[in-house]
């Protein structure tokens, strides 16, 4: 399973494993927005990458659509746990200024 959903004080958490690609990116998508359109009292979504091994362009992209689904409904959108590589990626495509975005506490220097 790619993704483990939890919930807890209005904030929906999608624990992303493994890769981010065009193969994985189907069924993370399905998988986070089922739950996030389900879960009315959910008001952030964070999508978590502590265990994110590879992600290329399909990351962003995914990223991109979990943000205009949360805002949509008013509602925000936070990513987690990036690796550096991960993080100058989201950093240089923009998406810091739709969304929080967080380096891993190791990846900081």
């Amino acid at each position: 399973m790619p993704v483990t959903l939890k919930f807890r004080n209005g904030t929906l958490t999608a624990f992303i494993k493994g890769d981010i690609d065009h193969h994985t990116v189907p069924e993370i998508r399905e998988m986070i927005d089922d739950c996030f359109v389900s879960t009315e009292n959910a008001q952030t979504l964070v999508l978590d990458f502590s265990d994110v091994t590879f992600m290329d362009s399909s990351g962003v992209g995914l990223v991109m659509g979990r943000y205009r689904l949360a805002s949509g409904k008013g509602k925000k959108l936070r990513v987690d746990n990036l690796s550096r590589r991960d993080y100058m990626i989201m950093k240089m495509s923009g998406i810091e200024k739709l969304a929080e975005i967080n380096q891993r506490k190791e990846a900081v220097k």
